[in-house]
């Protein structure tokens, strides 16, 4: 056998002097062997480093893969990486292995990489969903018993449970810290596009604090970025109006860095800060980054959890899951406003 081929059933079957159908019962222990005949077997595939086609066995078979499948919008994104990391360590018990992939945020991709992972009859699959997808194609696979998790947004065309955070009362609470502290111009930086669940539902919590507070709604007031550099020009931006915010609220974790950054750059000191999603490193700025955390790893955990339940038979109805979010206290949302 060439030293740079991967090892087949075949091979092993030569190495044995059997054929390759008694290979398969060996490993599948799905017919008889001798037990000098499994004791040749599993020792040939010890030596030669075989790894049998679980794919090609369960497709053959019509079982399901022992897989998960996670489609999330970015894989830079540390806060998908807790997301993900939970729901790894909560299937690991189940004998299931996590498989990820990103869709960019775009509807085909993840289009692509959902019919990807329902080719390989993966046991579960849960969803990130992009902004613009139908995800209408999944109904015949839920109603074959296919537990399919929508996480973090809801998605369109398929009734199945949805893992979301309190986005609306976790940015109204922020909001209303800042007013709480003297701010009556604050400015919201939300992400983009404009249709994204998480960005609507937030920039409606920031509006319900400044209405509850009797303070207007002013337009000027609100820009989005998608990526750090987007979020540091939308700071400049309303940093420079004639009447500027004395306070900012980040809509993610990504516009916060912009922010932060453009804070630091225009050595603006005298603007408190409340971001929504929590920072690795929010305790060493200075000051320390207030903010309205997401549980990420209890996203995760309900998403597997509730996945998990529906894998073992659970045929109620669809529902949705929502996490709450907590204000954390660090110094940057506690600065008061300047008086006029």
């Amino acid at each position: 056998m060439a030293a740079n081929r991967r090892p087949t059933l075949t091979d092993v079957a030569r190495e044995v002097g059997v054929s390759a159908k008694t290979v398969s019962r060996v490993l599948n222990e799905d017919g008889p062997a001798s037990a000098r005949t499994r004791e040749q077997v599993l020792a040939a595939v010890a030596r030669l480093g075989f790894q049998p086609n679980l794919m090609a066995r369960n497709i053959r078979v019509g079982g399901p893969d022992t897989t998960v499948g996670l489609v999330i919008p970015d894989l830079g994104n540390p806060f998908f990486g807790a997301v993900a990391q939970s729901i790894e360590d909560t299937v690991r018990d189940r004998g299931l292995t996590l498989l990820m992939g990103s869709s960019a945020d775009d509807p085909e991709r993840e289009r692509a990489l959902t019919d990807k992972f329902l080719a390989r009859r993966v046991s579960i699959l849960i969803v990130v969903p992009s902004v613009g997808a139908d995800h209408s194609h999944l109904k015949s696979h839920r109603t074959a018993g296919l537990p399919v998790i929508f996480l973090d947004r809801p998605g369109v065309g398929l009734a199945t449970d949805s893992i979301v955070s309190s986005n609306r009362a976790g940015a109204h609470d922020g909001v209303a810290h800042l007013v709480a502290h003297g701010h009556r111009r604050i400015g919201f930086v939300g992400d983009l596009p404009l249709k994204l669940y998480t960005r609507r539902e937030r920039l409606a919590g920031y509006r319900s604090a400044l209405r509850e507070a009797g303070l207007p709604d002013d337009r000027s007031l609100v820009t989005n970025a998608h990526d750090q550099q987007g979020a540091e020009a939308a700071t400049a931006r309303l940093l420079a109006l004639a009447d500027p915010p004395t306070a900012l609220f980040a809509g993610n974790n990504i516009t916060a860095l912009g922010i932060v950054a453009e804070l630091a750059r225009s050595k603006r000191k005298d603007v408190a800060v409340v971001a929504f999603d929590d920072l690795s490193l929010a305790e060493a700025l200075e000051p320390a980054l207030t903010v309205v955390a997401q549980e990420a790893e209890e996203l995760g955990r309900a998403a597997a959890t509730t996945a998990l339940t529906r894998l073992d038979g659970d045929r109620t109805r669809a529902r949705t899951i929502t996490v709450p979010t907590r204000l954390i206290v660090r110094g940057s949302g506690e600065q008061r406003a300047p008086k006029r």
